[in-house]
């Protein structure tokens, strides 16, 4: 939606949002959530499976933010409540676990309990909202959508905005006015394609580090594609935080629904699916790619299952990451990429395998999860705190950038093959965004 500040605040004030019922708000999305909506609209319900589940994610939303104003805005309750705190809602957010059967059973009683002018927004991170809102009510279908936040709400503003096919498009437009001037928020709208924009791209990327971790061990792999490759977080350190079944449930969600040219690399690796049938979760567990025992830092070994000291896991010399990050640290990022793609180290080439497939697939995308280069690289810059792939290719010029991807193997974007042909103009555009920001030293 292209409108003027004057426009956006208008449209933002155009139907009253005066309660908010937020349901799974025990929780970390959930509880997240429901604070950052507390920041604009007067009364915040906090559901769940009981007041006592709901009490707690009242309390971990106050510790998030450090403010007084989540409690003051805030009432709780649990799922037996929910017809009579649907009754005054104008918004029902749902926050459930990623599954979805159980969201389904949910979104029954909803219809059942909501107002007909109330808006049903689901925080789903790639299930399809067609599906979702498939054999409910025209109210309930003209009403429904995807908003998918980022965790957490109150630190990541990159958000994603899905529609379904019999969506009103006024609903739409309201909520992406009132999310961007009330809630501060960086709207990207997406298709509703498996995943949408930023998970579909980002957890290739995050999955794909997860099989060569198979290979190379996970220590090495994420130093390989570590934040000199522009990434605030390494990639397997983020699958750690997110949590391996969240992990599990957006690449088996992709993976089942697509056969795109990738297809490979979004198959969850065997060692994982393993470790998980013993509790391994990630941070939420105690231990997942990497883990701590007092003072000491562990990694996980994939073909035994057990953790070794990382102090005692040799690297080979990585010498190159030094030198590229030397030239990220005082600003000379197009340097910085020149001597990554220049590094002879064998080490390198593994790694720029993995950004040529990061760039060719975001390219690829495009029509299918957005409209638009722009849409995926906001959101992989405002959700995953990434470089956006547009970013890369100008910061290393459109030729390196075919040449890398056909080195790779891979199919290069027809986008870049025309760049690569013509005068050089950048792909990436934001008046706010320093493209600095991503190319942290290491």
């Amino acid at each position: 939606m292209s409108s003027t500040p004057a426009q956006m605040r208008r449209l933002a004030g155009s139907r009253p949002l005066q309660h908010v019922v937020v349901l799974g708000a025990n929780g970390t999305m959930g509880y997240g959530a429901a604070a950052l909506f507390t920041q604009a609209i007067p009364r915040v319900t906090f559901l769940a499976r009981s007041r006592e589940k709901a009490q707690e994610g009242l309390q971990a939303a106050i510790k998030q933010v450090r403010s007084e104003t989540v409690g003051n805005r805030a009432d709780v309750g649990s799922y037996e409540e929910l017809d009579a705190k649907l009754a005054t809602a104008d918004l029902v957010f749902e926050a459930l676990t990623e599954d979805f059967a159980l969201k389904k059973q949910m979104f029954d009683r909803v219809e059942k309990s909501r107002r007909a002018d109330s808006i049903v927004a689901t925080v789903t991170s790639g299930l399809s909202i067609n599906e979702l809102a498939e054999g409910r009510g025209d109210s309930f279908r003209r009403h429904f959508l995807g908003l998918h936040l980022f965790n957490p709400p109150n630190v990541i503003v990159g958000t994603e905005l899905i529609g379904g096919r019999e969506t009103d498009p006024a609903v739409l437009d309201f909520i992406e006015a009132f999310s961007r001037v009330r809630l501060g928020r960086e709207i990207v709208r997406t298709h509703d394609a498996p995943a949408f924009a930023g998970n579909r791209v980002g957890f290739k990327v995050l999955n794909e580090v997860a099989q060569l971790a198979e290979q190379i061990g996970p220590v090495l792999a994420d130093r390989l594609v570590g934040p000199y490759t522009g990434r605030a977080m390494t990639p397997l350190a983020t699958i750690d935080l997110v949590g391996w079944d969240i992990h599990r449930a957006i690449v088996d969600n992709v993976y089942e629904k697509t056969q795109d040219e990738a297809h490979a690399t979004l198959k969850l690796p065997d060692y994982m699916a393993k470790a998980m049938q013993r509790g391994v979760l990630g941070n939420k567990s105690g231990a997942g790619f990497f883990k701590k025992e007092g003072k000491t830092s562990l990694a996980l070994d994939p073909a035994s299952g057990d953790y070794r000291p990382v102090a005692e896991i040799k690297l080979p010399k990585l010498g190159y990451i030094d030198r590229v990050a030397a030239l990220h640290n005082v600003g000379r990022y197009a340097e910085g990429m020149q001597a990554f793609l220049a590094a002879e180290e064998p080490e390198a080439e593994i790694a720029r395998r993995v950004i040529a497939g990061y760039i060719s697939y975001a390219f690829h995308r495009v029509g299918e999860v957005t409209d638009a280069i722009t849409g995926i690289d906001l959101i992989m810059a405002t959700g995953f705190n990434w470089a956006p792939p547009s970013v890369l290719v100008d910061t290393m010029g459109a030729r390196a950038s075919v040449e890398l991807i056909e080195r790779a193997g891979l199919p290069v974007p027809q986008a870049l093959r025309d760049a690569a042909r013509g005068a050089a103009r950048p792909f990436f555009h934001h008046p706010q965004l320093n493209v600095g920001k991503f190319f942290v030293a290491n």
